[in-house]
């Protein structure tokens, strides 16, 4: 049966107060494993008006100025005038850090399987939870269409402020794009939303044409556009107060838009702050590995697939690969297949992508997935040989 539903997807820019927060975060993960390789971080940040307050567990061998990186992270995103609410000059910086805790550290660095076995050590999962990875082919990123539409507004957001092409903008920003499927295919978008920070003399009417011409039209493709799409700008009528002076920003609170927009699920766990010991991030690279080989190699149109680790313990307790009624062979045997070819481990995924490195801040914004701007290990399509083989 045809079926017709409309599904809406989010994106922030670099100065939403929550994506500061996941910013400072990576940039200091990125800071600490530039110099020690064998870091343990889990940071968290909060924003608020002239504040940024730093916490979580950190155990290095070397020395970071974390005030020096909360300042240069937050005047590169462009938050430097008080008059904003937020300035990375003036603010205050407070730290509040601890080592990780020895109890979990017992399980990291010597898996439970090697101490059963009294093997040479392995990584254990940094803590227990269900990861998610997800791909379609309804874009060449492999990614659905409205988160991708979403990202691309939001980057383009930012470029027209920071290139001075629309002068009055200022760094907060928020992008919605509602699209209509018909039949499982994306037709049509139906509604675009932008919210975004202003100068407090532009006029509504100018900041709508503005961005209609120089965001909208410059990322959505024609053919996706008729007489009847919605475009919304700043429906309050007015966005002058933003950043951090206007909400509070904290570490992960934007988990949907750094994965699939809602279009799949996710297991809850935050990316953000967290060196690949943690299974939050690493495994959910993995799974997205999976997912977009599979889609990729043609044996699905739709992959999710699902992960589940206990803390301390590197194999998963569960590979689960869902593809919504898209795959050429039965799920049972492309689980069998992704238990073979792929390494699960926390020490097998951080080897396979080379994770233990400063990539984190610059992936923070605009998705952490189908990125055709880097090269991230995670989205190569390296696995198309191996599984045509397999199958």
């Amino acid at each position: 049966m045809v079926k017709k539903y409309l599904m809406t997807s989010e994106s922030v820019t670099e100065g939403h107060p929550d994506k500061i927060a996941d910013k400072i975060s990576d940039s200091i993960l990125d800071a600490i494993l530039t110099l020690d390789k064998d870091a343990r971080v889990a940071c968290e940040t909060l924003v608020t008006t002239g504040l940024a307050f730093i916490s979580g567990e950190i155990t290095t061998d070397c020395y970071v100025d974390f005030t020096d990186i909360v300042r240069s992270t937050i005047l590169d995103i462009g938050y430097n005038r008080a008059k904003y609410g937020f300035d990375g000059e003036t603010c205050g910086v407070i730290t509040s850090l601890k080592e990780q805790s020895a109890d979990i550290a017992l399980g990291v660095d010597q898996s439970f399987e090697s101490k059963e076995k009294e093997i040479e050590k392995e990584l254990g999962a940094g803590d227990q939870g269900i990861m998610y990875g997800y791909a379609t082919d309804e874009t060449k990123e492999y990614m659905p269409l409205p988160i991708t539409l979403a990202h691309k507004l939001a980057r383009r957001l930012a470029e027209v402020r920071k290139k001075n092409i629309i002068d009055y903008l200022r760094p907060d920003g928020k992008t919605q794009v509602t699209i209509e499927y018909d039949n499982n295919t994306p037709v049509r978008v139906d509604k675009v939303l932008i919210s975004a920070q202003h100068h407090p003399e532009v006029a509504q009417n100018t900041i709508k044409r503005d961005l209609t011409e120089f965001v909208i039209k410059e990322i959505i493709d024609p053919k996706f556009i008729d007489d009847d799409m919605e475009i919304l700008i700043n429906p309050t009528g007015r966005f002058v107060i933003g950043g951090p002076h206007g909400d509070a920003g904290l570490t992960g609170r934007k988990i949907i838009v750094d994965t699939y927009g809602g279009t799949a699920r996710h297991g809850g766990g935050a990316f953000s702050g967290k060196d690949p010991t943690k299974v939050d991030r690493s495994a959910s690279y993995a799974a997205r590995h999976i997912a977009k080989n599979i889609v990729a190699v043609g044996l699905a149109k739709k992959c999710e697939v699902q992960l589940s680790y206990a803390i301390g313990v590197a194999q998963p307790l569960s590979v689960m690969v869902e593809t919504f009624d898209t795959s050429k062979i039965k799920e049972a045997r492309l689980i069998k297949v992704v238990k073979k070819l792929f390494d699960l481990t926390p020490g097998g995924i951080i080897d396979k992508f080379d994770l233990m490195r400063p990539i984190y801040s610059q992936i923070t914004n605009y998705g952490h997935f189908g990125r055709s701007d880097l090269d991230l290990p995670w989205e190569r399509l390296d696995m198309i040989e191996a599984l045509q083989k397999e199958i």
